[in-house]
């Protein structure tokens, strides 16, 4: 009786146990504006952990604006310690989270300075308030960053536009 009551609470709580605490851990590697590597654990024990940045799209490294992106996480994050804090996990196997360095938001600064889209996958951005929506259009009022392009194209077009042209190409 009192098993079926343990494994009752224990399942029930399955869903707050899935999202780890936030834990602290060193930005090793920026792959682009919303991907980093980070070294998480002790001396001897590191875990390697491929994090995107939850609630954010940047640029591709190849896309325009795509290296700026880069740079901008990176002089926020590199070498630096962060701390993560797991929302997800995406397709790709790489740990979705929330990231802070040096006291910022990855993510909220990204935006701001107009680095980085507004990426709505889960509802996470809206659940956060709507905040981020925010900070975009008036990165977009002021023309800060991607935003100085009359028409910048989101990442999301960007990658079905190549995947198109990779498949019409391999036709031929």
């Amino acid at each position: 009786m009192h098993l079926r009551f343990l494994s009752a609470i224990c399942f029930a709580l399955l869903p707050l146990l899935s999202h780890a605490a936030p834990r602290t851990c060193l930005v090793v590697g920026i792959s682009d504006g919303d991907t980093l590597t980070a070294r998480c654990g002790r001396f001897g024990s590191y875990e390697e952990v491929k994090v995107r940045i939850a609630a954010i799209d940047a640029p591709e490294r190849s896309q325009p604006y795509g290296q700026r992106s880069r740079q901008a996480l990176s002089r926020l994050c590199y070498f630096e310690q962060a701390v993560i804090a797991e929302r997800d996990t995406d397709r790709y196997g790489r740990t979705v989270a929330d990231v802070s360095c040096k006291g910022q938001d990855a993510g909220t600064h990204l935006v701001s300075e107009g680095w980085a889209w507004v990426y709505d996958f889960n509802g996470i951005a809206t659940r956060r308030g709507g905040g981020l929506f925010k900070l975009q259009d008036g990165a977009r009022a002021q023309r800060l960053g991607l935003w100085a392009s009359a028409k910048p194209t989101p990442p999301w077009e960007w990658r079905r536009r190549q995947r198109e042209s990779d498949s019409s190409e391999a036709l031929f």
